[in-house]
């Protein structure tokens, strides 16, 4: 029971810090981008916060799913 609980608060803390230095890195991004999604679109965003977002949120669903996934197993 302690394991699941353990790996998800790992998992957070490395993803908060990574968003972290990502807010810090792109302070002087010049290149934006807007994200069309199916409504409407987005603000003008720098490409690189689009990036690492996107990464960020994978590397959370994959720890989830994995954590999930093998807690069916048992």
């Amino acid at each position: 029971m302690l394991f699941p609980f353990r790996k998800i608060t790992y998992t957070l803390i490395f993803n908060l810090s990574l968003f972290l230095l990502l807010m810090i890195g792109i302070q002087n991004s010049t290149n934006k981008r807007k994200v069309n999604l199916l409504i409407s679109e987005t603000i003008s965003l720098p490409i690189s916060f689009i990036i690492g977002v996107s990464f960020i949120s994978g590397s959370i669903t994959a720890s989830l799913f994995s954590t999930y996934f093998s807690n069916i197993k048992e």
